[in-house]
């Protein structure tokens, strides 16, 4: 576990390090650029610094060991750190529809006077999306709720960034060309991808509450662990298997049946068996609890 929470660290330390200097070369190119466009951008990727540290927090927090108050750990602070996250893309939606309605009722688009901010935003795009790629991939391969969130925040910004650079071709077109209506596709675009960013905000908020709220792992995901159990020595059958999401890993509660004339040291040790094997096959099984019938 401390391997994965390594990784999960050292990956969101690199986004707030992107984040930090995609921020300032946005609002330097905004400025330098005459964009106001840019420097909002600027403030986005200001808000993905601010997620990923929420990350990082909820990630250190969850590798704390259980205690006297936390029993089965501290693995909910990366849901917490995950719904952190939706809020803001949620948040960010909705500002960039503010402002897009906003510039469709005083009938202003934005343009761009330098070559500048292109270039800042061609560059950002594809950061982003390789820290996208780099930390979804991680997130999912370590199984980190967290880590994948602050990867769709990454996709987010990507998106917004390309809505920007579609704004500019289109209104240096525009005005290449005489089409001054080609300016008000920038905010349409820019209200629909909104929709999108908003609609990952809301889904990884009913994700992140769903395992706050324990949601137990269905037939198919637990029929390894059931073949796992079923195939130690003296478990004769298994009476019930609950595995419980528990953020990040999983806690089971199991009980099993073994032969009635056994003693109850036998019994024990069986229960001993079935808990250190499953912790053994299945790396995402953080704690076991067993219970032991007659059968």
């Amino acid at each position: 576990m401390s391997n994965r929470y390594r990784k999960a660290q050292i990956a969101t330390m690199i986004g707030i390090a992107v984040n930090l200097l995609l921020a300032v070369l946005k609002a330097v190119g905004g400025i330098l650029g005459n964009s106001r466009a840019l420097v909002a951008d600027a403030a986005h990727s200001a808000s993905d610094v601010v997620s990923s540290i929420a990350v990082l927090v909820g990630i250190r927090a969850a590798q704390k060991p259980p205690d006297s108050e936390h029993p089965y750990g501290h693995g909910k602070s990366e849901n917490v750190a995950t719904l952190i996250v939706a809020i803001l893309l949620v948040v960010v939606g909705f500002e960039i529809i503010y402002n897009a309605i906003v510039s469709l009722m005083t009938g202003t688009a934005e343009n761009y006077t330098t070559m500048i901010a292109l270039y800042v935003i061609i560059f950002s795009i594809v950061v982003k999306e390789v820290l996208f790629q780099y930390k979804y991939r991680l997130g999912t391969r370590i199984k980190s709720p967290a880590l994948i969130a602050d990867a769709w925040h990454h996709r987010s910004d990507a998106i917004s960034s390309v809505v920007a650079l579609i704004g500019i071709g289109l209104s240096i077109i525009g005005t290449a060309y005489g089409i001054p209506y080609l300016g008000y596709l920038d905010p349409i675009a820019s209200a629909i991808i909104a929709l999108i960013i908003m609609y990952m905000g809301f889904q990884l908020a009913k994700e992140a509450v769903s395992m706050t709220l324990e949601v137990v792992l269905n037939e198919d995901e637990t029929e390894e662990m059931r073949e796992t159990v079923v195939n130690i020595d003296k478990v004769r059958q298994i009476d019930r298997l609950i595995a419980r999401s528990h953020g990040s890993y999983v806690i089971i509660d199991i009980k099993i049946s073994v032969d009635a004339d056994i003693t109850v040291e036998e019994g024990h040790r069986v229960a001993r068996v079935v808990k250190q094997t499953l912790l053994k096959n299945h790396e995402e099984v953080m704690d076991v609890n067993v219970h032991v019938n007659p059968y």
